[in-house]
């Protein structure tokens, strides 16, 4: 089922509306520019396909885990507001999340602050799409230790393509104690390289807003 939220991809090709608007992905113009990818274990598939709707992002991953990375300073006191689409067409079976075993998800995305010379200040807040976890849960990565979060936006409950809107400031206070000024890179990733099983996820367009 598509969901009438999937239209507001189209609408960054309209007149925006008032308020600042910064773009980090826009899958829906097959556009990959700015994006690099890293590898962990084996490749995960990501391709631009063009749906009945608009083109987004495809991901496959097949015991493996690589994900698409942008460097791209975002000042949150300016637009602190993250919005994406996303889908999960293959789910993963539920898993331990909080143990190296357990450590894949079929869709997340992710943000980055760099704690510069500090390299072990760096931190990042993963909002998933868990195949164990409530909504609203949340828990250090299993190999990054409380440096990463992980909070669960989706889980096996939800269906069909879903838009979000997270104050990045806000869930980055709850999760390390801090209100951030700025973050350094955005990342995608679907993994299964631990549990080697399946997934397959689309994304849509990544933007940030002021409100």
């Amino acid at each position: 089922m598509v969901r009438p939220a999937f239209f507001l991809l189209l609408s960054l090709t309209l007149p925006l509306p008032a308020g600042e608007i910064t773009q980090v992905g826009r899958f829906s113009a097959a556009d990959l520019s700015g994006w690099r990818e890293k590898k962990f274990k084996g490749k995960t598939r990501y391709r631009v396909i063009k749906t009945p709707h608009s083109h987004v992002l495809q991901a496959e991953a097949r015991a493996s885990a690589s994900g698409l990375f942008r460097k791209i300073r975002i000042d949150l006191r300016k637009t602190p507001y993250l919005h994406w689409c996303w889908q999960v067409i293959e789910p993963l079976p539920p898993l331990p999340e909080e143990t190296k075993s357990g450590d894949d998800y079929a869709a997340r995305i992710y943000i980055v602050k760099r704690g510069g010379l500090a390299f072990w200040r760096t931190r990042a807040l993963n909002y998933v799409w868990s195949a164990s976890h409530a909504r609203g849960d949340s828990w250090p990565n299993a190999f990054a230790g409380a440096n990463v979060m992980m909070l669960a936006v989706r889980n096996r409950n939800d269906q069909g393509w879903l838009c979000e809107k997270r104050n990045v400031r806000a869930d980055w206070r709850r999760a390390f104690g801090e209100m951030p000024d700025h973050i350094d890179a955005v990342a995608l990733m679907s993994d299964s390289d631990n549990s080697k099983k399946q997934a397959v996820a689309r994304y849509g367009d990544i933007w940030f807003t002021s409100d």
